[in-house]
């Protein structure tokens, strides 16, 4: 019986497991491969809009790299672009351009909405994170104002210098601790 149950269950990873192989889709996101000098405005937005989009961009050469590492990197973005494309329309590209374009301006609406807010101003007393030197992290979550924020210490001497989240609604000005 136990065996049964054991190739059930590999039975049913491999089933489950199908959209994985599809371009380079893993774990909930489309991961798009670059290499080369990195713009890091440009990287921060990627990485805020990558919840709303569920795109990863990954580092896979460091600022020289080989034709053939060049070629599997167009090879695997050209087929996560056409699965991307399946998911989102034609016309993805000019979508997601214009939300990294925006973000700064969206992190800056985010920021006017904490800034003023009760429960953030406490958390950053207990935490000892002064008002002027927050360090965070925001993610857009999608087009309702909806974002995620993490609140860092990195002046922590220990591994884990995360010290809270929260959920903010630029929209209806609305800040709740996530726990």
């Amino acid at each position: 019986m136990m065996k049964v149950s054991g190739f059930l269950f590999v039975i049913m990873i491999l089933l489950f497991s199908c959209k994985e192989d599809e371009g380079s889709y893993h774990g909930g996101y489309y991961w798009v491969y670059g290499a080369g000098l990195k713009d890091m405005d440009r990287g921060e937005a990627v990485e805020g809009i990558s919840e709303k989009w569920k795109i990863k961009s990954i580092d896979a050469g460091g600022c020289t790299i080989d034709g053939d590492i060049t070629n599997k990197i167009k090879a695997a973005n050209k087929k996560t672009f056409a699965a991307i494309e399946k998911e989102y329309g034609k016309h993805w590209m000019a979508a997601y351009d214009k939300d990294l374009h925006d973000f700064a301006m969206k992190k800056i609406d985010v920021m006017d909405v904490l800034i003023t807010n009760k429960l953030f101003r406490e958390e950053l007393k207990k935490h000892y994170i002064e008002v002027y030197n927050v360090d965070k992290k925001v993610f857009e979550l999608n087009n309702e104002g909806e974002f995620k924020v993490i609140v860092y210490n990195n002046e922590l001497k220990y591994e884990n210098k995360e010290c809270f989240r929260l959920a903010v609604n630029t929209k209806n000005r609305t800040v709740n601790l996530i726990q």
